[in-house]
């Protein structure tokens, strides 16, 4: 059966193929019939035709075409380097030719005007190469039909792109098309020769084909003659080769002659193409260059420009804030018009170039919350993944997902799951609404994933469930299980990191257990009386409220691997500080005990004082410890005059409002 496919398949291919010169336009509706009927072989495993594209033109073998050696001038303006001065000028003198219109016949111009004219009719790229074979007398038809084949290929999806591409690779005209590009290369204008190589790079042909290198070999060679939409388009397609000798060859005199040029580009377009390729290995001083130039044209920004931009910044790994913050701007003007998967790549470079601004984040969040029900469920999800790594905390748009998963649970295979617990972990979210009905999903969820779960997978699943409060049983089970048979100890890379999630889950069970009661009595230890910098403001100004050091301790650590900055002790009524000593001495159940946590605002979600998972957890655990905890941004601390710090702690220490009183977890409430 699969023998008469094939035969079926070469039939209509032929009938295809030898017949478009009768019905040029036929072509179109055969090919939608047999790019889905046919088996999808990769066209580059064709013996014969590997070796027809390493071996084109077999006369120039042996020639300097072949170009292997490293001494290439990347600046030579002629081809001296290579070939004859002979042959250089007849490039020069063919190229002159091209360019002028002026001796050129009216009817050559009437049939160059009708096969362009052709051209823009063509629906798929087989279509162009249809015309080459009928209608191509010139260098420039050929390589214009080799560009129209790429912007057709392009916008295809991935299934169709994988047949329409064996398809090009099997069209004779194809073949043709490669030998008269390879034959002319030197002949073709500016423009046609580095469209030609982004087409053909980009449509598949391997890069270490006579015709790709020869390609790259004449870019060298007219590298000064490049404008600056060339410099672009050159640029675009080295960023998607494999280094070689060619290639970084004419990477490197690419970038001198963007040093040269930059001052005279004046196309936000072109500027940030550059940046894209140029990318994050650019020397600073050219990524430098590179921003004043983007600076001089930021009034002029327009939307689609600004989406770019963070992208540009992201690949060249450099964070302007002005450039940043004027995009920013016109970003959440028109976030309204903006595709959705460009909000995601906007967070992504955001992550990338560490830029935070909570007021662009609150109007993505705000857009998609406002449109969530154009939004499938892997959309806000994917969303909901940005915004984690970024620390922000969507809350709206949180409480929507919780109500389509519990809803349609059938989404969270494994790999979502464990992302989703992820997000909701790290962002130390519990549902406002259908809290309970959230968990058991997710409990029920892993409980189906249980038998493929690698062991880390599970570690990570129920540490998340843990940070939240959660006690997954029958995972706790299997976990423990795989932890007595040494399953969870892997290399050493994740051997710590497993080891420290344990802990935190076996915490979990014992302090989140509903059985658990508030000890009557801690034992704490002084680690050490010496303090960090960062905290050495904090302990002058609690010496100067409280009266003395004594009144104080500082580096306490706890059960549990715990560890506060400051304890001190109140009555019970929290109006007077209990000097240390004595509460040692006389160990009463009355007294309050305030636990002071200063903590980097990367523990935070973005914005806000809310604090992320661990911390949180740890929060949780402390007062389940008999401890009340004042969480404390270090950062803004450190900003403070020393008198405004006196006033903040004592604000701290002496108002009800400031103090945490233990809270209830998820499984109090089972």
């Amino acid at each position: 059966m699969n023998n008469k496919i094939s035969y079926l398949l070469n039939t209509v291919r032929c009938v295809h193929r030898y017949s478009s010169v009768l019905t040029p336009k036929s072509s179109s509706t055969t090919r939608k019939h047999i790019l889905w009927i046919g088996r999808y072989r990769d066209p580059l495993g064709n013996v014969n035709f590997r070796k027809l594209l390493l071996n084109i033109l077999p006369s120039l073998h042996g020639s300097s075409l072949r170009f292997l050696s490293q001494k290439t001038d990347v600046f030579s303006t002629g081809a001296e380097a290579l070939v004859s001065e002979k042959a250089s000028q007849s490039s020069l003198e063919v190229e002159k030719l091209d360019g002028s219109e002026s001796f050129k016949p009216k009817h050559v111009e009437d049939r160059s005007d009708l096969f362009f004219t052709s051209l823009r009719k063509c629906t798929c790229p087989c279509d162009a190469l249809d015309l080459a074979a009928e209608a191509a007398v010139s260098i420039k038809h050929y390589t214009n039909c080799l560009t129209m084949a790429w912007r057709l290929f392009k916008n295809l999806s991935e299934e169709q792109q994988r047949y329409e591409k064996q398809l090009i690779f099997e069209h004779p005209a194809f073949v043709k098309l490669c030998q008269q590009l390879l034959r002319d290369a030197r002949r073709m204008t500016r423009g046609d020769l580095v469209f030609s190589l982004h087409a053909v790079v980009h449509l598949g042909v391997p890069q270490n084909t006579l015709l790709v290198q020869t390609l790259v070999r004449v870019c060298q060679e007219k590298l000064n003659q490049l404008d600056n939409r060339c410099i672009s388009v050159l640029a675009t397609t080295l960023a998607g080769m494999d280094k070689d000798k060619n290639v970084s060859a004419l990477q490197a005199g690419l970038q001198l002659l963007v040093e040269q040029r930059i001052s005279s580009i004046r196309d936000i377009f072109i500027l940030q193409n550059l940046m894209k390729c140029l990318g994050k290995d650019a020397p600073v001083f050219l990524k430098k260059k590179l921003e004043m130039a983007a600076l001089r044209e930021i009034d002029g920004l327009t939307f689609p420009n600004a989406l770019r931009m963070f992208l540009a910044l992201a690949a060249m790994n450099y964070c302007s804030l002005p450039i940043l913050n004027a995009c920013s701007k016109k970003i959440q003007e028109n976030v309204h018009d903006a595709p959705f998967r460009q909000l995601i790549l906007v967070l992504e470079a955001c992550h990338t170039l560490q830029y935070r601004n909570v007021n662009l984040f609150s109007a993505l969040a705000g857009y998609v919350n406002s449109t969530a029900y154009l939004w499938d469920k892997r959309q806000i999800f994917l969303f909901l993944s940005a915004c984690e790594t970024l620390g922000f905390q969507p809350t709206e748009l949180l409480e929507i997902f919780t109500e389509k998963v519990t809803e349609d649970p059938e989404f969270l295979n494994l790999k979502n799951l464990l992302i989703v617990l992820r997000v909701y972990s790290r962002l130390n979210y519990v549902p406002r609404v259908q809290k309970h009905l959230f968990f058991e999903t997710l409990h029920s969820c892993l409980n189906k994933c249980l038998p493929q779960i690698s062991s880390t997978e599970l570690l990570k699943a129920v540490y998340s469930l843990g940070i939240l409060g959660y006690l997954p049983h029958h995972a706790l089970d299997v976990l423990l299980q795989k932890d007595s048979k040494d399953e969870l100890i892997l290399s050493d890379d994740l051997k710590e990191q497993n080891a420290v999630m344990l802990r935190c889950v076996k915490t979990c069970m014992e302090l989140d257990s509903p059985s658990f009661t508030k000890p009557a009595f801690v034992l704490t230890e002084n680690s050490s009386s010496l303090v960090s910098l960062n905290l050495r403001k904090a302990q002058e100004a609690l010496t100067e409220l409280l009266g003395g050091e004594n009144m104080f301790r500082q580096n306490v650590r706890l059960p549990y691997k715990y560890h506060i900055d400051f304890e001190i002790r109140m009555d019970s009524d929290r109006k007077k500080v209990l000097p240390i000593v004595a509460t040692d001495d006389h160990p009463d159940s009355r007294v309050q005990r305030l636990a002071f946590l200063f903590a980097p605002m990367s523990a935070f979600c973005l914005g806000t004082t809310h604090p992320q998972g661990k911390l949180a957890m740890k929060k949780r655990h402390l007062n389940k410890l008999g401890y009340h905890v004042i969480l404390i941004q270090s950062k803004k601390f450190q900003e403070m005059t020393k008198e405004d710090a006196v006033e903040f702690l004592k604000g701290k220490i002496y108002s009800e409002d400031a103090v945490s009183f233990p809270e209830a977890t998820v499984q109090d409430n089972n």
